[in-house]
């Protein structure tokens, strides 16, 4: 339990920046093409408390962080902020638009993710003091979460972002019966979780940018 603290003090602010972040680009990408929804719901704002889902962003990953520190076993630790408000037939080009509405969160976690691999770059090439193992640990959980998030999102299957990327993608009537699936996208996410689906398609994909990372910035931390 002593662990536990560390931990959270740790991963709270990439996480918080990780979900909150992925959340406000889409709202302003949306009303770049045309849709204020999410301006009006004031959602495109980088303060966080807009953003907080008490269970997706609090107790969700802190429950996954408790359990994998806890067990010692690893997991793939996520989580969601409140969804921005979009209403897709106000952008100017519904189908068109949506294409980069979706994929403003999933990008957003690229460059978060290129940021914290800078900041670990930089604990490893300065003077060590009392600040550089925690700066390096956080580094590191800024990189790891926002990988998860970016490829999670990426997974097409609707509502995640993927999903409505392929809904873009698609030709009229296939795209139509794609969309259809929507409802069923928890419970696949879930069923693909529990049976460690999620995990076999994610960690292959975690773990290779992360190297790409290590490799670009010159670390092997």
């Amino acid at each position: 339990m002593e662990a536990l603290i560390p931990t959270i003090a740790i991963w709270a602010l990439p996480v918080l920046l990780a979900i909150t972040l992925h959340e406000a680009a889409h709202g302003y990408v949306a009303r770049h093409f045309g849709d204020p929804t999410a301006e009006l719901a004031g959602r495109i704002t980088l303060n966080p408390f807009k953003h907080i889902d008490p269970v997706g962003t609090v107790l969700v990953p802190i429950g996954i962080l408790a359990l994998s520190t806890l067990s010692g076993m690893g997991g793939i630790l996520f989580g969601w902020a409140k969804p921005v408000p979009v209403n897709f037939s106000r952008l100017r080009n519904p189908k068109g638009d949506m294409l980069w509405v979706a994929a403003a969160g999933p990008f957003t976690n690229l460059v978060m993710a290129i940021g914290w691999a800078m900041l670990f770059k930089f604990a490893t090439s300065t003077p060590e003091t009392a600040y550089t193992l925690p700066m390096m640990q956080m580094a590191e959980a800024g990189m790891l979460i926002n990988a998860v998030l970016m490829f999670l999102n990426l997974l097409p299957i609707p509502p995640l972002d993927g999903g409505r990327i392929a809904v873009s993608l698609l030709p009229g009537k296939l795209a139509w019966h794609f969309s259809r699936l929507e409802p069923f996208g928890f419970p696949i996410l879930l069923v693909m979780l529990f049976t460690g689906v999620l995990g076999a398609i994610l960690w292959p994909l975690i773990a290779t940018f992360r190297y790409a990372l290590a490799t670009f910035f010159g670390f092997y931390g």
